[in-house]
């Protein structure tokens, strides 16, 4: 995610390196790069200019904190700016009405009907709520089919009505559907084209006419850069949505949707999607984001996640088997499971401060445990549950069964052995303090 442009602005600080203070040459010299890297992430000209001349004027002049080197002090500064120009603070849904309507909007090929589906799951599992998908794109070919495809993985009802032709009727149905049944919240997926045109625009400005949404959303593919910024412009003069949703940015975007759509149409990003999976949606964090293309991480996304798949009984179970040194492969693998969980790995190495620079140039595939999940399943029970019983002929047996060699069997052995051990160790007062620590952050993290 913004590897690129993480790059760029982290060669750009590299000018100030070695400088006691901040000068008029030496800021010239590094928002010119800023610059340079922000117009290589498709960000518009015009908001690129404005926004280093607003970083340059608040750097001239500055008394740098003695805690800071000039380095560090424009790193805050364009730190600030992006928070800034992406939105500020973070936006919420508005999930009033009864039930509440969302409306979607998007092109063809933007992810609308993926992310409807994300939507209502994250709705389903997080807010408590009854959603409804429904099927109101009548052009696509198997669009309806893809909408109950995903309805069916998250366990969403998708109201249909096979053979209407008219997106207006099948909304307002839909509507009185979720009234007479219970469900509070009803996400309506409509048609989307290739290209904006007046029959879209028209179709789409009569539904949200006819069900009067408290949600209007506007769904864009980040890979497609400035054109995204342009659409969304054509959307919002007819639609006045209330909101953005960025999708595919797990691929590799260049960012200058991201960074300028805010500016463009007045109207926040309320929603990321960060992979395939349905569980890949987060809400957008400005302050967060600006963080993570500056190489700072996101340990609070990734400290929320966390909690996410936390289970306190599980916790508690695992506990016990640790201290009676009966920790095995079993156990190990369900730990696996609630990191897979978390989302794919990329992202989540991103997440920790310093390690998406370092291991840049390491491809972090989304499978990576897929060779450690191998071995353990061609293991017996009796050798997940006591890891000590292998020897070298059991050995042989499951590296064969897995498709891995002897020696990483053996490297997984030692891993899961000096592992279980410093698990034995934080058993002590230290363990039991970072059991405290994680249950008073389980209660709540701190919003930016």
């Amino acid at each position: 995610m913004f590897d690129n442009l993480s790059d760029k602005l982290d060669k750009a600080f590299h000018v100030l390196k070695g400088h006691g203070k901040i000068t008029d040459v030496n800021v010239a010299d590094t928002l010119k790069e800023v610059r340079r890297a922000l117009l290589d992430a498709d960000v518009n000209f015009k908001i690129a200019k404005d926004f280093t001349t607003r970083v340059r004027d608040k750097a001239i002049g500055q008394n740098v904190l003695t805690t800071l080197q000039p380095g560090q002090l424009m790193v805050k500064l364009v730190k600030d700016e992006l928070t800034e120009l992406m939105g500020g603070d973070a936006a919420g849904i508005n999930l009033s009405g009864n039930p509440t309507v969302i409306l979607m909007s998007g092109l063809q090929g933007s992810g609308k009907t993926t992310f409807s589906g994300k939507l209502a799951n994250y709705l389903k599992t997080k807010k408590n709520k009854k959603p409804l998908l429904v099927a109101c794109d009548i052009y696509r070919p198997a669009a309806i089919n893809q909408l109950q495809v995903v309805g069916g993985q998250i366990g969403v009802e998708v109201y249909t009505e096979e053979g209407n032709r008219n997106p207006v009727e099948i909304a307002q149905n839909a509507v009185k559907h979720a009234k007479a049944n219970g469900f509070n919240v009803v996400i309506v997926d409509t048609a989307g084209r290739l290209a904006v045109d007046e029959e879209m625009m028209t179709e789409i400005a009569n539904v949200h006419k006819a069900i009067e949404p408290q949600e209007t959303l506007f769904v864009v593919d980040s890979m497609t850069g400035q054109d995204a910024v342009n659409t969304a412009k054509a959307f919002n003069d007819r639609l006045n949505f209330d909101g953005v949703i960025l999708t595919k940015l797990d691929g590799d975007t260049r960012g200058g949707a991201a960074i300028t759509i805010k500016s463009v149409v007045n109207k926040p990003i309320k929603f990321i999607g960060t992979g395939e999976k349905m569980e890949a949606i987060d809400v957008f964090y400005p302050v967060r984001m600006a963080e993570r293309i500056l190489g700072m991480g996101d340990v609070v996304s990734l400290v929320e996640r966390a909690q996410e798949q936390y289970d306190e009984e599980e916790a508690r179970r695992l506990q016990k088997k640790i201290a009676k040194n009966e920790f095995g492969f079993d156990d190990f693998l369900s730990q696996i499971q609630q990191v897979k969980k978390m989302g794919n790995m990329k992202d989540l190495v991103g997440m920790i401060p310093g390690a998406g620079k370092a291991l840049k140039d390491v491809e972090i595939e989304d499978d990576a445990f897929k060779h450690i999940e191998a071995i353990i399943h061609s293991m017996t029970p009796g050798e997940r549950s006591k890891p000590a019983v292998l020897d070298a002929k059991r050995k042989m047996r499951v590296a064969k069964g897995s498709g891995t060699s002897i020696q990483q069997v053996n490297q997984l052995l030692k891993q899961f052995d000096q592992m279980s051990k410093m698990m034995k160790m934080m058993q002590g007062g230290g363990g039991k303090n970072l059991m405290r620590m994680m249950g008073g952050m389980k209660g709540g993290m701190p919003q930016p």
